[in-house]
């Protein structure tokens, strides 16, 4: 009982996992809130929906989450 419980920061640091994962994540994650926000702002009728505004607006949430965690 006296050992001590390992955080968050120390887990990740031992981890051997796949940078490739966390980009996949990532992208499928961004293309999905895109795609929400987009269908959103159509509802709205603020922004006109299309596959090119989907990927334009998935693009910039995947570029800012990755500058982000990379901070």
């Amino acid at each position: 009982m006296s050992e001590e419980r390992k955080g968050l920061s120390d887990g990740l640091e031992e981890s051997s996992g796949d940078p490739r994962v966390v980009l996949a994540l990532n992208a499928v994650l961004s293309l999905w809130l895109g795609w929400t926000v987009v269908w959103g702002l159509d509802l709205l009728e603020v922004m006109e929906y299309g596959l090119t505004t989907v990927a334009g607006v998935a693009l910039a949430i995947f570029a800012l989450t990755y500058v982000v965690v990379l901070q």
